[in-house]
């Protein structure tokens, strides 16, 4: 079993929505069968009892070794801990080659997993041993390494549940929610509009006080300190006992309360002072509570208890402390819910305040505190008390967090109880927190959990308001890049901020900010994360797609504008139109529930789609009588099709029609393709909301020149002939494009010509059809090899390009050029006046910008005769 090419599906996919790894896995013949493998599942579920099924679902097939490495590294995942629920395995045209697919949480831990089971299948076929306890342990390690914290991960899910989509910036815990102009972000239990101002000052534990003394917040009284000496100083003028800690500290580090004698003070601020400078403050008797407060309401409380331990009459103080620490739930750091207590100088100094050492037997049932400080981080405990809060301690916590400026604050306040308000039981609010951790709100140890993260994801965002901007998804074998470019042109005449990808590269608010082939899914979501986005166009080649599934979630319009023979088949197991088909309509899937799919009801692979879709749909078609256009017409659904001289958009007895002599694109209705993409962009800019009057000024102003829609059929006048340069570059596009030429007015003794060159990465027919469909439209024809032949040898696909052109029924002269712009060159020197040059490009800025020399040089010649 060879396992090879991994790629990480990062985005809704050709298999799930679910995040995924696909891997290609070979198997020899004799694993094609694990029946056939004497002893081979008796060993493996030896070696890991928790595999489960290797048959899954109602697949009755052969088991091979890429279905059990499949369910090993789904089952590895799932005993670690991790939420992974969906894996498949699907065999491709080659022999003993499959697909497998498996779900991850965490690509990092997903990848070791597939790593791990192919150990495991390898130590069950050669009878080696496999540590699956080990392998266990290490995924569940990296995954604590790799997945957010209990206070992040419950701000995301509360996300999620909203249907605020998210995106995780660093590996840390800055996250994105929303989209474009629409997004705001958060690190850990901080949020954006938070200023740098308000964090600083509440890290100033002196300015702090300061602060809220002034907006008459109780709080204890203290001073800072510059050595041990001053601090003893402080403390017999404050009146023991005291607490020592950092000026500038969070979770408790440092932190040492209760303090009653002059050894305890030397080693409290010892342990202070590696975290800066000390802050010297009456010690306030009672309970410790922290108070999270968020926006200006207080939405939960827990009362926390210092980490201790109690006594059996038979262990030690330090065994016993080394048995609290295997709860499960004690962790390192804050990934889980407690943390392990720790047995450092501080908790010694305690020890000897209550007369023991860490070899002491404490009698049966006696409680022995570890640290005077409740803080989780150090070992403490909590429990829930957010129905107890008095009102008065309420409004005094949320007096606190705004004085200070604190979207989110935890407000640590120490008194006997939280029933009565602090004056009246000489309790105060000892510290204010900027991104408290949630874990003691979340997950108490005693009483209910509260839903926090659901409360700072309504500070941010406005019930109703799911943070997202228009997504518009565009697909298709032909006509994609113009309709992106269309829809892009129309949202921006309705006054949005268009963010646009494509093949040419990727525009913000007008401004291009990449180049290159940018319809894959890194470029979408990098649209996304621009703050001047107020909808998004992306055109989605099936590339990106295959290689890691989409930029988003979900959009609120899929265009799919055909699907098509002889484009890219043969290329990662696609082999058909129908499995084109069911890769393309991956968008539709993903359609928003109240959004659209724009579908062509004349392509049936294309209509097909129309089940699939979780929300509406929209077909276009030029004939308005095919009968699915009818029939979704009669059902008081919107289409799109056309009516004599006017594209007609219809939605039960309502009509409203736009002259095709208004649209240039369509060069007064003359070309049948850029009609249709006209349909399919009208489509998409209705089902966004975009109103008729700006619909009908948007496509009267798109011109379709090298500017707005280059290589797209940009038609130039060269010495009084016709010069058209278009990327077309399948049979299908072929067709249309020969069409369009036909439907041009032709001169007496016009001579067409075409200048073309293939993608090595086709089909060998996929390449000589496109010259049968040339050789009987055109008269001449000039082949040229272009500047990448994908995998082709040298003259390999220009002479491909010549079979084709073996029984042309119009050509009659055949030239073969080296080099794309030679190419055009020698086409332009032979037109006359009336002449049509269909020139089919490869580099498309590179021969735009060649031929607009080309044009600019003939006019200023031009000019200079007359």
């Amino acid at each position: 079993m060879r396992v090879s090419r991994i790629r990480a599906l990062r985005g809704p996919n050709l298999w799930s929505r679910h995040t995924a790894l696909e891997a290609i896995v070979t198997c020899t013949p004799a694993e094609l069968s694990i029946d056939a493998l004497a002893g081979f599942e008796p060993r493996l579920r030896s070696l890991f009892p928790a595999i489960g099924a290797l048959r899954p679902g109602a697949y009755t097939g052969a088991i091979s070794l890429a279905h059990v490495l499949e369910s090993a590294a789904l089952a590895l995942q799932a005993n670690a801990g991790c939420p992974v629920t969906y894996s498949q395995t699907s065999p491709t045209f080659e022999e003993g080659t499959y697909q497998t697919v498996v779900e991850y949480s965490e690509e990092a831990v997903g990848r070791l997993a597939l790593e791990l089971a192919q150990t495991l299948v390898h130590a069950a076929l050669n009878e080696s041993a496999f540590d699956v306890d080990a392998a266990i342990a290490q995924l569940r390690d990296l995954d604590e390494d790799e997945r957010l914290g209990p206070s992040t991960g419950a701000i995301v899910d509360a996300a999620v549940a909203r249907g605020i989509p998210y995106k995780r910036l660093t590996t840390g815990s800055l996250v994105q929610f929303g989209w474009g102009a629409r997004q705001r972000r958060i690190q850990a239990a901080e949020l954006d509009g938070t200023s740098a101002v308000s964090e600083s000052i509440a890290q100033d534990k002196d300015l702090t006080k300061k602060l809220l003394l002034a907006a008459g917040v109780p709080v204890p009284t203290g001073r800072p300190v510059t050595d041990a000496d001053d601090a003893w100083a402080a403390a017999l003028q404050i009146g023991l006992p005291v607490v020592v800690k950092p000026l500038d500290g969070n979770q408790g580090k440092g932190v040492t309360v209760n303090i009653v004698t002059r050894e305890h003070l030397d080693i409290a601020f010892r342990a202070a002072a590696e975290h800066g400078d000390v802050l010297v403050e009456k010690f306030l008797p009672g309970n410790d509570f922290r108070l999270l407060v968020v926006g200006n309401k207080l939405v939960a409380a827990s009362r926390r208890e210092p980490p201790q331990v109690l006594g059996d009459g038979l262990h030690t103080v330090r065994e016993l402390v080394d048995i609290v620490n295997q709860d499960p739930r004690r962790g390192e750091g804050h990934a889980t819910s407690l943390t392990k207590i720790r047995f450092d100088e501080i908790a010694v100094a305690r020890l000897a305040v209550q007369d023991l050492t860490p070899e002491s037997i404490p009698a049966r049932g006696r409680r022995v505190v570890l640290r005077n400080n409740a803080n989780l981080s150090t070992g403490g405990t909590a429990t829930d008390v957010t129905g107890d809060v008095h009102p008065e301690v309420a409004a005094r916590a949320v007096a606190a967090a705004q004085m200070v400026g604190l979207h989110i604050c935890g407000v640590d306040v120490v008194c006997e109880s939280v029933l009565r308000p602090l004056e009246a039981q000489s309790g105060g609010v000892v510290e204010v927190n900027a991104a408290p951790g949630l874990r003691m709100h979340l997950s108490p140890s005693y009483g209910k959990g509260r839903a926090v993260g659901g409360a700072m994801i309504n500070e941010l965002f406005a019930p109703g308001d799911d943070g997202r901007v228009p997504v518009v998804a565009v697909t298709g074998t032909n006509g994609k890049t113009t309709v992106t470019r269309l829809i892009a042109h129309l949202l921006t005449a309705s006054g949005l901020r268009c963010g646009m990808t494509n093949t040419d590269g990727v525009w913000v608010n007008g401004r291009q900010t990449d180049s290159g082939d940018c319809s894959g899914p890194k470029s979408a979501r990098n649209v996304l994360m621009h703050p001047d986005v107020d909808a998004a166009v992306f055109e989605v080649a099936r590339g990106g797609v295959l290689r890691e599934g989409l930029g988003f979630d979900r959009c609120q319009v899929a265009v799919v504008t055909n699907v098509g023979t002889g484009d890219h088949l043969g290329l990662n197991y696609i082999t058909t139109v129908e499995d084109l088909g069911v890769l393309k309509r991956v968008i539709v899937q993903n359609v928003a529930p109240t959004g659209y799919a724009v579908l062509n009801a004349a392509d049936p692979i294309v209509a097909a789609m129309a089940s699939t879709c979780p929300g509406n749909v929209i077909f276009f078609a030029a004939d308005r009588h095919h009968p699915l256009m009818a029939t979704h017409r009669a059902q008081g659904k919107r289409t799109v099709y056309v009516d004599g001289n006017a594209v007609v958009a219809a939605e039960g007895a309502w009509r409203e029609r736009v002259p095709l002599h208004s649209i240039p694109l369509t060069r007064g209705g003359a070309i049948a393709f850029q009609i249709e993409n006209v349909m399919a962009a009208l489509a998409a800019a209705w089902a966004v909301g975009v109103t008729w009057d700006t619909l009908k000024s948007g496509l009267a102003s798109f011109v379709n020149d090298a500017h707005n829609a280059p290589g797209r059929f940009n038609v130039m006048d060269y010495r009084g002939a016709t010069v058209i340069a278009d990327y077309g570059h399948n049979p299908d596009a072929m067709r249309a494009l020969v069409s369009a030429v036909d439907a041009m007015p032709a001169t007496p003794g016009q001579i067409r010509s075409v200048v073309i060159s293939g993608a090595g990465d086709r089909r060998d027919s996929d390449i000589t059809d496109q010259t049968v469909i040339l050789g009987s439209a055109f008269d001449e024809v000039i082949l040229y090899q272009d500047a990448a032949q994908r995998g082709r040898a040298d003259g390999e696909v220009v002479g491909l390009l010549r079979q084709g052109l073996a029984n042309a029924s119009r050509t009659r002269r055949i030239d073969e050029i080296r080099g794309e712009f030679v190419a055009i060159d020698t086409a332009l020197a032979r037109l006359r006046p009336g002449d049509l040059c269909l020139i089919l490009i490869d580099q498309v800025q590179e021969a735009l910008a060649h031929l607009a020399v080309c044009v600019k040089q003939s006019r200023e010649k031009q000019d200079a005769a007359a």
